[in-house]
């Protein structure tokens, strides 16, 4: 649940640079683009900065690639020149722990301090070009299959997708991916990495169809013209399995579903006769809450956040749920509520009041009222889980910081025995993480400089048992 929300939405530092001054000497040596490092032990995050200046009015742009971000705004951006050169010192736009650079100018380079909350890291900037992270297992052509483009609706909705056939005459199976949390384009891509893309080729070199969409709002499908929770997104994908039951090229229709695309996979697959098998990829098990706060201890464990810190930080998590899921506050009363438990986390993750930024504040707060917040909050998958009899892969990594393996595992296959299904088949592995890459912490910072996508071992797994559920 990809990294972009709340089953991806661990904190992690972000980098940026912007550089701004009104004389001629040093906006001939600022202005322009630039190319470096966050210098953090380890794991060196590299950036991408264009610097402009208009009439004295400097702007600028991040592109932090193995974050899959581009084009983030920069603020508060100050440059002085003194002896000792240009001093350039910026903030980010409405990221948590108010993460500012402060460096110098000197010898073509741009160079200093990086700071966001407590943490610490020198960082480097020059001319240099640095190369885009490796993603070896990105398909390549020439492809063995038929590669389509579709569109089909979901009431007034447009939804865009791509569509893999094997060659020949069929039929053949056919499974439906359904991304994570967030709005994510067809390939569910992140940090650099393009997983449903690469799990579609996969399977379609196998004999398998394969129908990836973009969601709602991204790439060339259409928004819902309300804020959508996960029950909106679960018609989605019963628009999708209706398109393709229509398709006397399929013989049988699977879903596979990614961290909240499990939960809706299992929504799915409760209520259609149209459904044949599904597969759970890191799917929740629990009631989003209990999910949610099982994330952040997971994450402030592999973090080193310990002690009081991360129990007032748990106990803040605990009265934000409250309000949330609360039928007896006003919603000027939650909404102040949210202000004070954001206000408060930031204090404790190192920016005192005085510093935080209020349209980062109010943003945090918009975010929280959403409606697809307060829905996942409360649902719970397992009264839909007891009612699937198709058969059921259920996959976690043990190193998952998201969504923890134990935990939704354990609730998945309980309640899949409690409904009485026969065909169940659980596997945790170890090593992985959220993405299903083969890591060492399962943190998200971890996604972006690990060049595999998705390991082949899962690769194999998932092939595996769909065709032998199919054939």
């Amino acid at each position: 649940m990809k990294t972009k929300s709340i089953l991806r939405k661990a904190t992690f530092i972000l980098m940026i640079l912007a550089v701004g001054i009104s004389i001629s000497y040093a906006e001939d040596r600022v202005v322009g683009h630039w190319e470096g490092h966050i210098e953090i032990p380890g794991q060196p995050l590299a950036v991408k900065v264009d610097l402009a200046i208009d009439d004295s009015d400097w702007s600028g742009t991040i592109d932090i690639p193995t974050q899959g971000a581009k084009g983030l705004p920069l603020s508060d951006i100050h440059v002085e020149e003194d002896d000792e050169g240009v001093r350039v010192k910026f903030s980010i736009r409405g990221v948590p722990g108010n993460p500012t650079f402060d460096g110098k100018l000197q010898d073509k380079v741009i160079s200093g301090t990086f700071s966001q909350g407590v943490a610490t890291f020198d960082f480097r900037l020059s001319r240099e070009v640095i190369a885009d992270p490796v993603r070896p297992q990105e398909p390549k052509p020439p492809f063995p299959y038929q590669i389509e483009e579709v569109m089909f609706q979901n009431g007034d909705i447009n939804l865009a997708g791509t569509l893999t056939v094997p060659k020949g005459d069929g039929p053949f199976p056919v499974v439906l991916l359904i991304s994570g949390s967030g709005l994510q384009d067809r390939d569910e891509t992140v940090f650099g990495h393009k997983p449903f893309w690469v799990l579609a080729d996969h399977l379609s070199r196998a004999g398998i169809a394969v129908l990836r969409v973009d969601d709602p709002g991204i790439g060339e499908s259409t928004p819902h013209p309300e804020p959508p929770t996960t029950a909106d997104f679960a018609t989605d994908a019963e628009a999708g399995v209706a398109f393709l039951k229509q398709d006397n090229r399929i013989s049988s229709i699977g879903l596979i579903g990614h961290s909240e695309g499990g939960l809706i996979a299992s929504i799915v697959a409760s209520r259609s006769n149209d459904v044949n098998f599904i597969v759970l990829m890191a799917g929740p098990g629990v009631p989003g809450a209990e999910l949610l706060r099982k994330q952040n201890e997971r994450i402030f464990d592999a973090a080193g956040i310990a002690g009081e810190r991360q129990q007032n930080l748990l106990t803040l998590l605990d009265r934000l749920f409250t309000i949330l899921t609360s039928e007896d506050m006003t919603e000027d009363e939650r909404r102040q509520g949210v202000d004070e438990i954001v206000r408060k986390q930031l204090e404790i993750n190192g920016t005192p009041p005085a510093q935080q930024d209020e349209a980062q504040v109010r943003a945090l707060v918009e975010q929280s009222l959403t409606p697809w917040m307060r829905y996942f909050l409360t649902f719970d998958p397992r009264p839909a889980l007891e009612k699937i009899r198709v058969p059921v892969l259920a996959l976690n990594g043990e190193l998952d910081v998201q969504v923890d393996a134990e935990q939704n595992l354990t609730a998945i296959a309980a309640a899949l025995e409690k409904g009485g299904n026969p065909n169940v088949t659980v596997h945790r592995l170890p090593q992985h993480n959220h993405l299903f890459q083969r890591a060492k912490t399962g943190l998200v910072n971890e996604y972006a400089v690990i060049e595999e996508t998705i390991s082949p071992e899962v690769l194999n797994l998932i092939r595996d048992w769909v065709l032998s559920v199919t054939q």
